[in-house]
């Protein structure tokens, strides 16, 4: 068992190859049954009639007189594609295919079937599909008063302006509150103080009063009352002194 496979899981065939190293530089089209039929070829199924024919020392053309199980030389491209089938006999005229093999360059694969091209066909349709629905949501922007919007600028551009948008912040940031900037308005300050002082406030002096003197001769109060009329209406007059009846 291969590391990291499951216990009792076969492995996919399609994922295997096999190739012995001694055969490469002589193989042929006379040969190449004999190159296949290696006991080590995970390939080569050892209960097939190409094996019965081996042991007996028949001809190869007594497979069609057979039932069951065998291996067909089906096409050759010399020096280097071989295609080996894999097939049941029903009738002399009749088979049904089973698998393909090819050996290319001395090394054997075998040919993946309709279902399996046709799901990895999917597979990368699908894969493609969903990149490029992640590539067109990349350029979706959204504004709450506008809306979405597209916006198709290359994306090592929009990095570019969005880190120098972060470093223009940054720099007015510095700039409004750097060290420098708030030492030398702490001087300036501290100059004009000097050149412009505030006045000082100045108590009043109170003298207190003689001795023997009336202190509320001495405090005069004036007050002075102002009325104020609205627009629009006259001013209000003082009522006239009662005249008071004399008395002889």
């Amino acid at each position: 068992m291969m590391p990291g496979r499951l216990a009792g899981v076969p492995e996919n065939p399609l994922t295997l190859s096999w190739h012995d190293t001694a055969w490469i530089p002589m193989l042929n089209p006379a040969n190449v049954m004999d190159y296949f039929s290696e006991r080590s070829n995970p390939f080569y199924d050892r209960q097939c009639n190409n094996e019965v024919v081996r042991m007996q020392r028949l001809g190869m053309d007594q497979l069609n007189n057979m039932t069951g199980l065998e291996y067909i030389l089906l096409h050759v491209q010399e020096p280097i594609l071989y295609v080996i089938r894999k097939q049941h006999r029903h009738t002399p005229a009749q088979a049904t295919p089973i698998a393909d093999y090819h050996i290319i360059a001395g090394i054997i694969y075998q040919a993946p079937d309709l279902n399996s091209v046709l799901n990895s066909r999917l597979l990368s349709t699908v894969h493609h599909i969903q990149s490029a629905f992640d590539e067109a949501s990349s350029f979706s922007r959204y504004h709450p008063s506008k809306g979405y919007s597209w916006d198709f600028k290359d994306r090592k551009s929009r990095e570019r302006e969005r880190q120098a948008a972060l470093s223009k912040k940054e720099t007015v940031k510095d700039q409004a509150g750097s060290h420098f900037q708030r030492n030398r308005v702490h001087m300036l300050l501290a100059e004009l103080s000097r050149k412009f002082p505030e006045p000082a406030f100045q108590p009043r002096a109170v003298t207190a009063p003689a001795e023997g003197a009336d202190v509320k001769s001495e405090i005069k109060t004036e007050i002075k009352t102002e009325v104020k009329s609205e627009p629009g209406t006259q001013p209000r007059m003082k009522p006239p002194p009662e005249k008071k009846q004399r008395l002889n």
